[in-house]
């Protein structure tokens, strides 16, 4: 079964791409093969009940990550070594994916198609190496940087990396706010997490994302709320026999891509599958409400002079408190 996220799917060829990664592969793909090191515990994780490994090693890889990355295709598709023996003896690679580009004469919708339709050519990463390693509590100035080296490298992405490569692409577009949804998901005795990139533009709800399932990823941005996004990801879940058991949404992810501040990815937390629709739903409509009225405090913050951290309760805490002082 293959592991990594969202519903199971057919397995993937697990091909090393295009681009600079591809020219790694191709002087990697000479090295000596050493001795895979599958037992490294601080490498390699879980979900789903099937392994999936991290690439620590930056790029290019080192000969270790790169041999054990092939081993573990060769283990766990059904025609493993000729698979691994193909790619890897290939002299002709797919072309390098250009990185879309924000024309003024591009509506919102128009440019988050541009960015999944990018995000798509990349392919989705069915290795079971994730090649680019996302560490949640890092900054997002960090994590801008990993972005910055994933349309670099033009490799396939997973779930995670795709939330990261879509703040990078709408960062400078203000009216844009980005927020993370994460699923955990039941099926045959096994757990699933799962993570798209939330959207909200002129009153609609929408997501960018990846994943082996076309309706588990991208979402047009026509859902009048919040609700009605989520709803939508629980039914498409049904589709493949997976129980949504918990949701967690994070805040609105800050425009400025050199900041310290790391992302908050469960500002709410969700037990669906102990709770009824409707008190879900009047649960994520207050959150939405409360985030919409954070953004207009913090335009008028902004308007007044004072500074404004919207990914941090305390912070517009502090900033309320400061108008309501003018105020008096």
């Amino acid at each position: 079964r293959p592991g990594g996220g969202e519903a199971a799917g057919a397995p993937g060829s697990g091909r090393a791409r295009h681009g600079r990664g591809a020219m790694t592969a191709r002087r990697a793909a000479r090295r000596p093969r050493e001795q895979p090191a599958w037992r490294d515990e601080q490498e390699q994780q879980r979900d789903g009940g099937s392994l999936f490994l991290v690439n620590k090693s930056g790029f290019p890889m080192d000969g270790q990550t790169w041999e054990r990355m092939w081993g573990h295709v060769e283990r766990v598709h059904p025609d493993g070594e000729a698979v691994a023996a193909a790619i890897r003896s290939a002299s002709r690679l797919p072309s390098v994916p250009p990185v879309p580009n924000y024309k003024i004469t591009m509506s919102i919708p128009e440019w988050l198609q541009a960015i999944q339709t990018y995000m798509k050519m990349l392919q989705y990463n069915h290795t079971g190496t994730q090649f680019f390693e996302i560490k949640k509590t890092r900054p997002l100035s960090g994590l801008m940087e990993t972005a910055r080296e994933m349309t670099r490298e033009s490799l396939p992405i997973k779930c995670l990396e795709a939330v990261i490569l879509g703040i990078y692409l709408t960062n400078g577009q203000p009216s844009v706010e980005r927020f993370p949804i994460s699923f955990k998901t039941h099926f045959s005795g096994n757990c699933f997490h799962h993570v798209v990139l939330g959207i909200y533009c002129n009153g609609r709800y929408g997501s960018l994302g990846m994943s082996r399932r076309s309706d588990l990823m991208d979402k047009p941005l026509t859902y009048r709320t919040l609700s009605d996004l989520i709803f939508e990801f629980e039914d498409s879940y049904k589709k493949y026999l997976h129980s949504v058991k918990k949701i967690k949404i994070g805040l609105y992810v800050p425009h400025e891509p050199h900041s310290f501040q790391p992302i908050e990815w469960k500002q709410l937390v969700l037990n669906v599958s102990k709770m009824m629709r409707t008190e879900v739903r009047k649960e994520l409509e207050k959150f939405a409400r409360d985030m919409r009225m954070k953004v207009g405090l913090c335009m008028w913050v902004m308007g007044s002079g004072d500074g404004c951290a919207l990914s941090h309760p305390a912070e517009m805490a502090k900033s309320q408190s400061r108008l309501r002082g003018k105020g008096e």
